[in-house]
């Protein structure tokens, strides 16, 4: 064999894996990391499940660096993911993904509590960082001062306590159970609210108002929001979510 024709043949080989490099890139496109909260569906709790966005997409979990992650359905959690592939029109789920880290968040029901009960759920100040409605949740962000003792966490509503607005008020209780404030701690917790559309007719939102008792204020800070109950927000409308680091297991 020549020189030169081995030279031609080198090309060759050359040009055919650099163009065979250059389709893989503009076939398999970059994975992009997403985060956003999610609710669970999963109710035989199986390995394989469904995420729902908040804008009722759902997110068939088709792959998982958690085999043995198995969340309980109605679970609010923050899923890191990416995208594995869109589905077609007719089928169960929107999104096939891969679930690459999970943040469990707290997720609870309205109180209805009674005036003996105030001294139980308590009423200390906490920082809301973010407060917003997705779905058929409310979803509050916060910070607060702790040490070592378990906090709770509450949104009630107080049925000693009439308004006559026309809007549904509820109070986001903390408890610090006397714990000294040495450190500053965050995080975030989803009330299931969907039980506020039974007994109203001819409604399709409701207006809230939700009363925080916030540092260095006389009065609660209050926060209006409406719920929808016909639509849900979309991927757009989806906040960012404040850092909030890794659960810290210190509020229930």
């Amino acid at each position: 064999m020549t020189m030169q024709l081995s030279l031609k043949i080198f090309v060759l080989i050359a040009a055919i894996s650099f163009f065979s490099s250059c389709k893989k890139e503009v076939d398999e496109p970059e994975l992009v990391y997403k985060m956003a909260i999610t609710t669970v569906e999963n109710p035989d709790s199986i390995a394989n499940f469904y995420l729902r966005l908040d804008n009722s997409q759902k997110m068939w979990v088709s792959s998982t660096i958690f085999p043995n992650y198995k969340p309980i359905s109605g679970q609010r959690i923050i899923a890191y993911f990416n995208i594995i592939s869109e589905s077609k029109s007719d089928s169960l789920y929107d999104y096939s993904i891969k679930l690459n880290d999970v943040y469990p968040v707290l997720t609870k029901e309205i109180l209805n509590i009674k005036t003996t009960q105030q001294d139980s759920i308590g009423n200390d100040s906490i920082q809301i960082d973010d407060m917003w409605v997705g779905s058929d949740f409310l979803n509050v962000q916060f910070t607060y001062l702790a040490n070592d003792q378990l906090h709770l966490i509450n949104l009630v509503k107080d049925t000693a306590k009439v308004y006559t607005d026309g809007k549904v008020h509820l109070e986001f209780r903390h408890n610090s159970n006397f714990d000294l404030p040495a450190f500053y701690k965050s995080g975030i917790v989803s009330f299931n609210i969907k039980s506020l559309q039974n007994n109203i007719p001819a409604n399709d939102s409701l207006k809230l108002v939700i009363h925080v008792n916030v540092p260095n204020l006389a009065a609660d800070k209050t926060y209006d929001l409406t719920y929808q109950f016909s639509k849900s927000v979309t991927l757009s409308k989806l906040p960012i979510l404040k850092s909030i680091g890794r659960p810290s297991h210190s509020f229930e």
